[in-house]
Formats: structure tokens, C-alpha cells, sequence
């Protein structure tokens, strides 16, 4: 449970250490969902196994806004503590704490409301949807367990401890396998069953991260009278969280668009980006690793009023993550068949995936740049900028080439993911300037 003071550690040793944490916990999220889906899909029906995938895919939804509202936690924690205002550090707990109670309560609630109108809208198949109905029922139970523990980790993080959440999402991942082994393959629960080991592994992660804290201590006074709302701390909390969570939800509905183009050039195309969309998903880990760790680190050194070593921290990010992710850009390039013949026997679909895995590869380079220019921004605070550029990317650039790139012949799924890159050059840029516009400002 070590953390670091950001504001006088050597910045490539702390990053590193801080960011190594962070990576591996990312790595059990991607493969949270993936293991539900293997044990129902071992020891249940298809029926549960659609029914597990489509709820999921909302469960994801609901735990990305979560996790980009509570972002919001480690911006403010750090900012305070690196200022050295130890007392307004427990008022933004108090608040915070709070103010996510009382949104996933609401939301919990939402979602058993309508979640047969959800199941509708995502389309799920007429013969699979009572079990997507009862999967989305029984995990919308432990939303209020998920915002306990995306609350938690964002304390540990402004703190400058990413180990805590770490072991606490591996006991989590190890008690979601078990529990899926006991109630799907043991108990013949099916769907059911696979939501109800999603829940309990959720409520440990938070049971184990509580005593923590209680043994560790915390650098500031936590009171009772500071679990309330105050109203300057939740506007900054929204302020700073709300244009995150959009931008996550709204960009991954655009990758949703993209998939529905590449759907009507056939089922090869469709399941080849498929299988290349599930090596994305742990390609981008690292660049996101660092700018989680850069969220954090930076927000401490502005509390601080520490702005070169911010951006030199920003720089050495940079460097680290395109170092890494250049091994796995030409492992991607090069060797995407083998990479693609994890996931598939088909050969079509195994060299489907490897051409449209050849442009992301070059934007994993990218995105190593610009996924830190994102987690600087948000240690200044500055997320209506990120959300901003995100969604001009997003819409303004990804969407419009990749369609464009469908209707030219000879198709070509290679084409097509250059759409991703490209909106990542024109992101690249736009934070450039932003960040010579915060240079004139301070000026």
C-alpha cells in the first residue's frame, strides 16, 4: 500500500510505479467480462450466452460513465493535497462519497424500471431476452457497489496508491470466476447465475478496499459532518466528471457506428472486426494506464503550483508509453494473423481482422501521445476541452472517413480503421494548441 508524494518523488520512478498498478488492474477489468462470457458459453445455452454478452454491453456502459464521473474524485483530492489544504481534501471525500450513493441508488432504481425497455432498444434477440432481462435485473444491484468501489480507487489514487485497487480488483476477478464456476456450472444457473457472481465479486472488491483505509489511515481528518452535499465540491465534481463520462459514452458509440458499417459488407468483415476489436481493447491498456497515472500526478503538482514538472511529467509519459506500445504496434502490423487466430479458426475472418488491426496499430502509436495529453488535461481540471476535441474526433472525423472508406472499391477493412488514426492526428493537434493557449493564459 505505498503512495507517492507526486509533488517531490523522482517523476520516472513514481510514474512508472504508480502507472505498473493501474495497468494490471485494467487488464483484469478487460478480463472481467470475458470470463463470464467463457464459463456460461462452457456450461450453459446460447441463449444465456447472448443473454450475458448483450447485458453486459450496458452493465459496461453504466460502469464507464461511473468510472469518468469518479475521475472527478482524483482530480480535486490531488489538486487539495498538493495545495497542502489537508481539511477541504475530507470535504471533497465526504461530499463525494455522498453525492455517488445517492446516484447509484437512482440509478439502480432507473435501470429495474426500464430495463425491459432497455433490452428492447439494445436489440436483444426475441429468444434470449428474458435472460438479458434478468441478467441487467440482478446486476443493476450492485451499481451502487460499483460506485462504492470506483469512489474508493479514486481516493487511493489521489493519494498516489494504484496498488490498493489493484489487489482488490484481483481478489474481485478471482471470486467472479469462482463464483461463476459454483453458481453456472454447479447450481445449472445460467444467466442468472453469471450476474449473481458479477454482484458478490463487486461487493468484496469494496468490502476489502474499506478495512483497508481504516488500517492505513488517511493524511487528513475525515468528520462525519463532511458526508453531506456541499454545494461548491459537487460542482466541481460535475464540472470536471460529466464532460469525461460523456465523452467515454458518446466515443464508444461512434466505434458502435463504425461496427454497424463494417456489418453490411458481410459476415466476414463483421466478424473479423469483431475479433480485432478484442486486441484493441488490451493494445490501448498501456496508453490508458498512463494517463490514469498522469490524471493523478498532475493534479497534485497544479495543487502545488509545480507547472513544468506537471508537463515534464506529461513528456515522460509520453515517451514511456510509445516506447512500449511500439512493441505492440508491430507485433499488431506484423504478426496480426497469429494475434487474430487466438480468438478464430476461420482463416477469411483471421486475415479480416489482421487488415483491419494494421491501422490500429498505427494509432496505438498515436493514441500514446494523445492519451496523455488527455490525463494532463485532466489533472488541470480541464475536461470540457477533452470531452470537446473527444467528440470532434469522434464525430467530425472517425464516423464520416470510415463511411467514406466502405463505399470506395475495392473495399478494404484496412481503409477503414485509418478512419481511428486520423481522428487521432486531428486530436493530437487540437491539444498542441491548447496547450500553447494555457501557456499564453498563464502569461
Amino acid at each position: 500500500m505505498k503512495e507517492y508524494d507526486f509533488v517531490k518523488s523522482p517523476i520516472l520512478k513514481s510514474l512508472v510505479s504508480f502507472a505498473l498498478p493501474i495497468l494490471g488492474a485494467l487488464i483484469l477489468q478487460a478480463m472481467y467480462g470475458a470470463v463470464d462470457l467463457l464459463i456460461v458459453g462452457q456450461f450453459a445455452g446460447s441463449t444465456d450466452v447472448s443473454g450475458v454478452s448483450t447485458g453486459s454491453q450496458l452493465m459496461m456502459s453504466i460502469t464507464s460513465v461511473i468510472t469518468g464521473l469518479s475521475m472527478a474524485t482524483t482530480v480535486l483530492l490531488g489538486q487539495r493535497l498538493g495545495a497542502g489544504r489537508k481539511n477541504e481534501a475530507g470535504d471533497v471525500i465526504g461530499t463525494d462519497i455522498t453525492l455517488f450513493a445517492l446516484f447509484s441508488f437512482v440509478l439502480s432504481v432507473l435501470v429495474l424500471v426500464f430495463s425491459r425497455g432497455l433490452c428492447t432498444v439494445m436489440q436483444a434477440p426475441e429468444e434470449a431476452f428474458e435472460a438479458t432481462l434478468t441478467y441487467i435485473r440482478t446486476c443493476s444491484c450492485g451499481i451502487i457497489f460499483i460506485a462504492a468501489f470506483n469512489v474508493l480507487g479514486s481516493l487511493f489514487r489521489g493519494l498516489g496508491d494504484s496498488r490498493t485497487p489493484f489487489l482488490a480488483v484481483a481478489i474481485a476477478c478471482t471470486a467472479n470466476i469462482a463464483g461463476d464456476l459454483l453458481f453456472v456450472s454447479v447450481f445449472r444457473m445460467g444467466t442468472t447465475g453469471a450476474a449473481l457472481a458479477t454482484v458478490l465479486s463487486q461487493a468484496i472488491s469494496v468490502a476489502i478496499c474499506l478495512p483497508m483505509i481504516r488500517k492505513r489511515g488517511l493524511p487528513f481528518t475525515l468528520r462525519k459532518n463532511q458526508f453531506c452535499l456541499q454545494k461548491k465540491i459537487v460542482v466541481q465534481t460535475l464540472q470536471i466528471g460529466v464532460p469525461i463520462a460523456l465523452q467515454d459514452l458518446l466515443v464508444s458509440f461512434s466505434f458502435l457506428a463504425i461496427l454497424s458499417i463494417v456489418n453490411g459488407l458481410g459476415l466476414t468483415a463483421s466478424a473479423g472486426i469483431g475479433v480485432a476489436e478484442k486486441l484493441c481493447g488490451f493494445i490501448m491498456l498501456v496508453p490508458s494506464a498512463f494517463m490514469q497515472a498522469l490524471s493523478a500526478f498532475v493534479a497534485q503538482n497544479v495543487g502545488a503550483g509545480k507547472h513544468a514538472r506537471a508537463r515534464q511529467a506529461m513528456y515522460t509519459g509520453m515517451i514511456l508509453s510509445f516506447s512500449i506500445s511500439l512493441l505492440l504496434a508491430a507485433a499488431a502490423f506484423f504478426k496480426g494473423d497469429i494475434l487474430c487466430g487466438l480468438f478464430t479458426r476461420d482463416m477469411a475472418v483471421m486475415h479480416a481482422g489482421w487488415e483491419y488491426l494494421k491501422a490500429y496499430a498505427i494509432d496505438t502509436l498515436l493514441v500514446s501521445f494523445y492519451f496523455c495529453f488527455n490525463g494532463f488535461y485532466n489533472g488541470y481540471g480541464r475536461t470540457r476541452f477533452v470531452m470537446v476535441q473527444g467528440l470532434i474526433g469522434a464525430f467530425l472525423v472517425r464516423l464520416p472517413v470510415s463511411f467514406i472508406m466502405s463505399r470506395m472499391e475495392p473495399v478494404s477493412l484496412f481503409r477503414i480503421g485509418l478512419a481511428v488514426p486520423m481522428s487521432s492526428v486531428v486530436q493530437i493537434l487540437m491539444c498542441v494548441i491548447y496547450l500553447y493557449h494555457m501557456e499564453r493564459e498563464k502569461k
